[in-house]
């Protein structure tokens, strides 16, 4: 048994249409790509949030009289 031909991905596709139809499926697609974009933004403030925490810790860290001379 091989893979899917063309013409099979066009029955299933066709088949997908008639049971849920276009609109319910755009809404579907709208929905994916809404929850995609709101996943990859939440990564990246948490990682904003990581690297002003790090410098924070870093401020922290440094004594006042830490600081080396340069001659």
């Amino acid at each position: 048994m091989g893979s899917l031909s063309p013409i099979h991905w066009l029955i299933v596709v066709v088949i997908v249409l008639l049971l849920f139809g276009p609109n319910r499926l755009a809404g579907v697609g709208k929905g994916l790509g809404e929850g995609i974009r709101s996943f990859k933004k939440g990564l990246s403030d948490d990682d904003k949030k990581d690297d002003e925490k790090d410098d924070e810790t870093k401020k922290l860290a440094e004594k006042p009289g830490d600081e080396k001379k340069v001659s």
